[in-house]
């Protein structure tokens, strides 16, 4: 009798190390959320640069006017009459 109850609380532990809420399935299962979660850091990170990138020219301590032309031409959807204007959709953006 002793036997099959010391087999059954092992049966108990194993089965529970290897499915329960900290046993082996769940740790690859938090891992492929870290994994998801580093993925959409690193794409978040990468647009806060190229956003970063886009308002440096636009800083009070350093102006750049062609920068500056640029937003307010596109803000107010205004062109020169000898520019040559290429329309993107939505899909197709150029940064």
């Amino acid at each position: 009798m002793l036997p099959v109850v010391f087999l059954g609380i092992c049966g108990y532990f194993a089965h529970h190390a290897i499915g329960g809420s900290r046993g082996t399935e769940a740790r690859e299962a938090r891992l492929a959320e870290i994994s998801a979660a580093r993925t959409e850091l690193a794409s978040a990170e990468a647009e806060r640069d190229a956003m970063e990138r886009k308002v440096v020219g636009l800083r009070n301590d350093h102006l750049d006017r062609d920068m500056l032309e640029e937003r307010a031409r596109a803000l107010l959807n205004v062109v020169a009459r000898d520019e040559i204007i290429v329309p993107y959709g939505p899909s197709n953006r150029l940064y």
